[in-house]
């Protein structure tokens, strides 16, 4: 049993990164929107925060993963 759970994580793991890749490639095939659009995006970068600190506190994401992919939403 132990083992099925781990593959479990580890495919939602992979699962999780392919969704990241996607959405990546959505945005930077999207034109560039003027200055007003720049609310919503620090919006949608918070909200893809709570994402990716659900999925550490859940155990879904190390803390290096975490970190890493909070430093590429925040353009660090």
């Amino acid at each position: 049993m132990r083992g099925r759970g781990v593959a479990l994580v580890a495919g939602a793991k992979m699962g999780q990164r392919k969704a990241e890749e996607a959405a990546a490639q959505q945005q930077a095939a999207a034109p560039q929107a003027a200055a007003p659009a720049a609310a919503p995006a620090s919006t949608d970068v918070t909200a893809e925060i709570q994402k990716l600190a659900d999925l550490h506190a859940s155990g879904a994401l190390t803390d290096e993963e975490f970190a890493a992919m909070k430093k590429k939403l925040l353009g660090l």
